[in-house]
């Protein structure tokens, strides 16, 4: 991906002039463009590609369709016309979701105030409260900069307010997620503001849910990323044990996948955010003790045909294994034999491959009796197997048994 930037208005230039100029038909006018663009190393995922409505009569210039769908929104704001907004919400969030490009040239003439005043004027009407946030999580996705403070009260407020509606509380989480991916500040911001104990209060209270323990799951793992390259230091290592130590994480985590035993997505998530939170022996360890290791083996022998979940298992796996008792508990329930299967029946997946391979490399970790296990296994077999495999993944070449 290049790393140059140039504006909408320049690329539409560009294609318009395709146009007039060489007499081009506008699908090839917008090809041509995009071509141009990219051999000069520009990065234009942030641009809309398609041919803008020619000028009017007059000679003014005419709007992308997503824009001329912000003018309709930002006129039922206005107004207000609340029996409109529905309509123009769900019309405006639709586009938003199509791609990036398209929400982020909304972004840039002002669609955050409006969609944040639609927030506002739904506060007392449920049902358009939902359909305001579901557009603000649109607007929101990969857009985290938009979000102000106003909007994080707005937001942690509803959550409080409406804790017993589930679709609200999955709706307001939905965007705290989206506003708090690869961006440090908003994270430091909700965890400070009481973010933690309304997520982890989410899956308890809602644990019938499948959609609010799955988000609320990965909203608390997007609290211990360190995935914004403007901070040199993050709070992931402690907003992970503020999870476990203040709000009962893993006990959380780990109840709610009780309910779940056929829902392997679910699983998946809750595994992958229990990998997050294993930042320390004594967590490690307690995973064990709640009956997290059980559920994870359960998990990989009953999964083994979807690769998403076996991935994420072995990394869990993999992290609370950092604990050499905890090490002694994988091998006596059987997981080596589970995890060299994994390899062999997806060698051709290098993630799964590179887990699947750190696991092991981790088990035998200062336990030379796991060695013995790993070898008679067929461990040190299947982290070759993997390793001819994948001769250029760097991660799946330093990860083999020794």
């Amino acid at each position: 991906m290049g790393s140059k930037q140039i504006a909408q208005e320049t690329f539409d230039d560009a294609v318009q002039e395709n146009i007039t100029e060489f007499e081009m038909d506008p699908e090839e006018a917008v090809r041509e463009a995009v071509q141009q663009f990219e051999s000069q190393g520009v990065d234009l995922s942030n641009i809309v590609k398609a041919v803008r409505p020619p000028a009017s009569e007059n000679g003014q210039r005419q709007k992308h369709q997503i824009l001329l769908t912000l003018d309709s929104l930002s006129r039922a704001v206005a107004e207000p016309d609340v029996a409109e907004l529905p309509q123009q919400l769900s019309a405006f969030a639709a586009q938003c979701k199509e791609q990036l490009a398209f929400r982020y040239l909304a972004g840039q003439n002002g669609a955050y105030p409006v969609v944040f005043s639609a927030c506002q004027l739904a506060a007392g009407d449920r049902d358009l409260l939902l359909q305001a946030f579901s557009t603000l999580s649109a607007l929101l996705d990969g857009q985290p900069d938009l979000l102000d403070a106003a909007g994080q009260e707005l937001l942690l407020r509803s959550l409080r307010e409406r804790r017993e509606d589930a679709e609200v509380t999955l709706a307001g989480i939905r965007c705290v997620r989206h506003a708090c991916l690869k961006h440090e500040q908003n994270r430091q911001d909700f965890v400070k503001a009481g973010i933690l104990p309304l997520l982890t209060g989410a899956i308890t209270q809602h644990g019938d849910s499948a959609d609010v323990v799955r988000t609320a799951a990965s909203a608390l793992r997007v609290m211990t990323f360190d995935d914004d390259i403007r901070v040199p230091f993050g709070h992931a290592h402690d907003h992970a044990k503020m999870i476990v130590l203040e709000n009962d994480g893993l006990r959380v985590l780990i109840e709610a996948a009780k309910a779940f035993t056929d829902n392997s997505g679910v699983l998946s998530e809750l595994c992958a955010t229990l990998s997050r939170l294993s930042v320390r022996n004594e967590f490690c360890q307690e995973i064990v003790d709640l009956g997290g290791l059980n559920f994870m083996v359960t998990l990989l022998s009953d999964c083994m045909e979807h690769p998403d979940v076996v991935k994420q298992v072995l990394s869990a796996i993999r992290a609370v294994a950092g604990n050499d008792d905890v090490k002694d508990a994988i091998v006596d329930a059987g997981a080596t034999d589970l995890i060299v299967l994994a390899i062999s029946h997806h060698l051709g997946n290098p993630q799964i491959c590179e887990q699947g391979c750190a696991a092991l490399c981790m088990l035998a970790l200062r336990k030379p009796e796991n060695c013995s296990v790993i070898m008679e296994g067929g461990g040190a077999l299947a982290a070759l197997q993997a390793m001819k495999a994948h001769p250029r993944e760097v991660a799946v070449q330093v990860c083999h048994c020794q």
